[in-house]
């Protein structure tokens, strides 16, 4: 999610645009580093965790 953020962003800054409302490319660059904070901190990683586990106990049998 954060790299199509950042994309978003890069592309605006790139042409040099804005949209109504104050949102520009460095909004969303900032944006995008608050998802990638998030993700690194564990927030909306559950699946993995649970496909991890899983993993592990067919391992043992």
């Amino acid at each position: 999610m954060a790299a199509i953020i950042f994309g978003l962003g890069f592309l605006l800054d790139l042409v040099g645009a804005a949209i109504p409302g104050g949102f520009s490319g460095m909004t969303f660059a900032l944006l995008g580093l608050a998802l990638l904070a998030l993700h690194q901190a564990g927030i909306g990683t559950a699946g993995v965790r649970t496909g991890y586990s899983n993993w592990r106990t067919r391992a043992r049998r």
